[in-house]
Formats: structure tokens, sequence, C-alpha cells
């Protein structure tokens, strides 16, 4: 009986501690996110993800961005065009892909999908890796 109360006092050490380190990952990619962003999106994006209304899409609060992680890896991979809608404004554009590896594409998307008003759970390189 006395095994109970210290079982499960290691299984919620164990827990949060799994959790500090899985934020602390997804800190540690959205900061290498940030130096990919400004290298490749912010051009278009802007520094703040605000884009510019009717001819490049926000990134800030994005309604569409958040819809469909994997669309955005794909985008992030393959680039977009055509219409799309985000946040009730309609866009038609063109957007190049990126040659970038599953770990930084990982990144870019943690750095964007977790700022500016984007809250989401961490992508994965091998999350990537499955959708290339």
């Amino acid at each position: 009986m006395k095994q109970i109360p210290i079982i499960l006092s290691l299984l919620v050490l164990t827990t949060t501690l799994f959790s500090f380190q899985q934020d602390d990952g997804l800190k540690a990619s959205t900061l290498r996110g940030k130096e990919i962003f400004v290298a490749n999106c912010a051009t278009c994006h802007m520094q703040n993800g605000e884009g510019i209304e009717g001819v490049y899409p926000p990134l800030a609060k994005s309604d569409y961005l958040m819809a469909d992680k994997v669309r955005a890896i794909k985008q992030v991979l393959e680039g977009a065009s055509g219409p799309m809608t985000v946040n009730g404004i309609q866009y038609n554009g063109f957007m190049t892909g990126f040659d970038l590896s599953d770990k930084e594409v990982s990144d870019v998307l943690n750095y964007i999908r977790n700022t500016w008003g984007n809250k989401s759970e961490a992508i994965t390189p091998e999350e990537v890796k499955s959708a290339r």
C-alpha cells in the first residue's frame, strides 16, 4: 500500500518533466523557425505575419493556416496557387515552394502556427516527411 503514493508521485513527476521537455522542444523549434521565416517568408507575409490584404494572405490569426496542418506542410514544400479564402478575404495568387529539410519545415511552421495569436501543437519532422 505504501508503494501506491510513491508510484503516483513518480508518475506525476515523469508526466510533468515530459510536458516540460515537449514545451521546451516547441520553444526551441519556434526560435529556429523565426530565422527561417525571416529569410524566406517575411518579404510577402510581412514581419508581423499580417500579409497585404488582397495580395498576400495573413498568417497572423489565420483560419486557413490553422485549419489543416498537412495542407500547411504541403504549401511550404510545394507552394500554392489559385483561390483561397483567409479570414473571410479572397486571395488568388502564387506562392513558391521552398527547398527545406523536414526539420526546417517543421520549425518554420511551428513558429508561424504559434505566433501572432496562433496556437497549435508542434509539427514534427516525421509529420513533414510523411506529407512529402
